[in-house]
């Protein structure tokens, strides 16, 4: 075995892995492909260059992704370092002046002893290392089907179909009703009903919404899983009601009789705190996403804590294949970061890169792999991507509804998000003791 971590991909998650497991004492080999062999949407050659927006979200710590910030910065991101370096104002974003946020990320990770970078691709995954695969949504068509044949497995995606999902608390629970079509398998879903005058009006709006335009090299071809449901209104007003919309099978309780249409929602977490709304990939934009999805009953005054979306990605079925501290059930040996692992946004994947940095230099020294609390925000992803039902794993952000309920109940938004961060934060601390990385 050779006596290195080796990296694969120098964007968010493979820099800030390589920082990490440099910083708690391996020597580290970065390989970025970059700018020897370019992809369709990078500009430059510098290690972690944002390719969309400058932003990184929210560094409000009564929002879920401030909270993700803060630990990172408690936990030595290199990431968040930088950006708070070359931040330019957005309010409470942390937005940042994008060339010198890749040149002062590439500067350090040069600068680092313990680090060298090789600018070539790599093709296959090694098997005389301990090796983080974090090549992101643009991996070589060469290297993802080296991961296909690593985890003999079809659950690798190309193209990613995300469907919004919305905080439990902001439902109308008066005008929606738990059940399963045909009663099978227990009340597990939320139904919203529509009659056909509240149909026809959703679906005229549907039609008229606006949508995102794909970029040139995320113009790929609709599965027929996977068709935005703005694409499928377009095909006749009658097609959703045979698709995510059919209300067969559904009894609404306050009628005794089948509704005209029905949206279902199905739980996003063991705990309740967030629910998916089946079927709804689309291309809408945001704004449009909240006005057009709001005209559902129950979901006038929905808080959406991730959007829907369908564009172009790569990444693994995690709670199949992955364990909780990154590695491959299959190949302890491999860790997996950023995207690939079902995480989406720049934050998240760096975060994901910090973990597996950090254990792939604890597992290469023979120390205990860790895995934060999941009552951090760290830890509320990793709970995610490797307990979610692998039939249904989406992509996510963070947000509060993967936190854990807290033991008591606060009624105030504020002074309940307020708490939940304390308590995030709280409990990094007490697992950096215990991990000994204070």
């Amino acid at each position: 075995m050779r006596d290195d971590v080796v990296i694969i991909g120098g964007g968010l998650a493979g820099s800030e892995a390589a920082w990490q497991a440099a910083n708690h004492g391996a020597k580290v080999t970065l390989y970025e492909m970059r700018p020897k062999e370019a992809t369709p949407a990078h500009k430059t050659g510098f290690l972690a260059e944002l390719v969309c927006s400058n932003s990184l979200g929210s560094g409000d710590i009564l929002n879920a992704p401030g909270i993700l910030k803060e630990e990172m910065r408690r936990l030595n991101s290199l990431i968040i370092r930088v950006a708070d370096d070359v931040r330019v104002p957005a309010g409470s974003a942390l937005a940042v002046d994008r060339d010198q946020f890749a040149q002062g990320v590439t500067r350090a990770l040069e600068g680092h002893p313990n680090i060298r970078i090789i600018r070539e691709e790599i093709t296959e995954i090694p098997t005389d290392c301990v090796c983080i695969v974090a090549t992101g949504p643009l991996t070589s068509d060469a290297l993802a089907k080296a991961i296909q044949n690593l985890t003999h497995s079809k659950h690798l995606y190309f193209f990613d179909a995300i469907s919004p999902i919305i905080d439990t608390d902001s439902i109308d629970m008066a005008k929606v009703f738990r059940a399963s079509r045909y009663d099978k398998g227990g009340a597990d879903y939320l139904n919203c009903p529509m009659d056909e005058a509240a149909y026809s009006t959703f679906y005229d709006a549907m039609l008229k919404a606006e949508k995102v335009q794909p970029k040139e090299f995320e113009k790929t071809p609709y599965f027929e899983g996977c068709i935005p449901i703005e694409v499928m209104a377009e095909r006749g007003r009658q097609t959703m009601l045979f698709g995510p919309l059919k209300p067969v099978g559904l009894e609404d309780p306050k009628t005794g009789a089948r509704p005209h249409a029905v949206v279902q929602l199905r739980a996003e977490n063991k705990h309740g705190s967030c629910y998916n709304m089946v079927g709804f990939q689309t291309k809408l934009t945001y704004p449009e996403q909240r006005r057009v999805f709001r005209m559902i009953p129950g979901l006038e005054q929905a808080e959406f804590l991730r959007y829907g979306s369908l564009h172009r990605n790569t990444f693994v079925n995690s709670p199949q294949l992955l364990r909780d501290t990154l590695q491959l059930k299959v190949r302890g040996t491999a860790f997996f970061a950023g995207q690939l692992v079902g995480v989406e946004g720049y934050t998240e994947s760096a975060a994901m890169g910090g973990l597996a940095g950090t254990n792939a230099a604890r597992g290469l020294a023979g120390l205990p792999l860790l895995t934060p609390p999941p009552t951090t925000a760290h830890g509320s992803l990793i709970n995610y991507i490797t307990t979610t039902d692998p039939r249904h794993f989406q992509p996510i952000n963070t947000n509060f509804g993967l936190f854990p309920p807290l033991p008591v109940t606060i009624k105030d938004k504020d002074q309940k998000r307020k708490r939940i961060g304390q308590r995030a934060l709280e409990d990094l601390e007490a697992w950096k003791q215990r991990s000994g990385l204070s």
